[in-house]
């Protein structure tokens, strides 16, 4: 697979004292791909370095053979885009349109291309009715959407989420699901910064595990998951019905209900 970013011993410091990150070297292709780990981790700062928002200390980050130390977040921001946490940090325009027309028209789409991408963008969030409304109106999950509309408008190769389920209840979860397999289909990289294990294996095809700056897994979901004891130590657990299908004795990683369901469905009779 072609990398789309490429990591080579990345080392941050805040400060001389603390290191954060600890000789990372990765390469993202274009499975989507979770960011797991504890609080403190360094996830949100190897996140940041990404984006261009913060610089390595020691080694480079290559995003579409562009080296972050050389450029700026303006350059970056065309092929990159992060959704933020909380969109409160993120919107400040008083019309839904303007909000979403901002980055398209900063990275030089023209009015009438930035419009029309801005209302499909709306439209994939399920928010094209809101088109004239303020986004301070409407409740925290839609401003959520919002922001996230934004990003796409701006057709960038790689979408950065930072916990894109907090906020949302179950019909959130699904449009965000609906969005990232929507993105996914149109040979996006999809990243995310997540606390929320089942979102990770039923959404995402590759997960890293951060602990004290280093990355202690790096792989495919289902086999990341499978190293239980491992994950305790790092404080982190495994998905609810993997969870319980281990505590029922199965030795397979099931994801998914409907993994187990259909695995159950097959097995029948045998």
């Amino acid at each position: 697979m072609e990398s789309k970013i490429a990591i080579k011993d990345l080392h941050f410091s805040y400060t001389p004292q603390e290191e954060i990150l600890k000789g990372i070297n990765l390469e993202f292709d274009n499975r989507s791909t979770a960011i797991i780990g504890q609080n403190g981790a360094g996830k949100t700062t190897f996140v940041k370095l990404l984006k261009g928002l913060l610089k390595p200390t020691k080694g480079n980050i290559i995003v579409n053979g562009i080296d972050t130390k050389e450029s700026t977040v303006a350059n970056l921001a065309s092929y990159i885009g992060l959704v933020f946490q909380n969109p409160n940090d993120q919107i400040f325009k008083n019309k839904v349109i303007d909000e979403v027309m901002f980055g398209p028209l900063n990275i030089g789409q023209d009015n009438e291309k930035a419009k029309k991408i801005s209302i499909e963008s709306l439209e994939m969030v399920g928010l094209k009715d809101k088109i004239d409304a303020n986004p301070y109106d409407l409740t925290l999950s839609e401003r959520k959407l919002i922001s996230i509309a934004s990003i796409i408008a701006m057709d960038t190769d790689v979408i950065i989420f930072d916990e894109p389920t907090i906020a949302q209840d179950y019909t959130g979860k699904e449009k965000v699901k609906e969005i990232i397999n929507n993105l996914k289909g149109k040979g996006k990289l999809v990243i995310t910064i997540i606390h929320d294990m089942d979102f990770v294996a039923e959404n995402f095809e590759r997960t890293l595990v951060f602990n004290q700056g280093k990355v202690l897994f790096d792989g495919d979901t289902r086999e990341v998951f499978s190293h239980d004891e491992e994950l305790k130590k790092a404080y982190l657990e495994l998905p609810h019905v993997t969870q319980l299908c281990k505590k029922l004795g199965y030795k397979e990683v099931f994801l998914t209900v409907k993994e187990f369901i259909d695995y159950k469905q097959n097995t029948k009779g045998r």
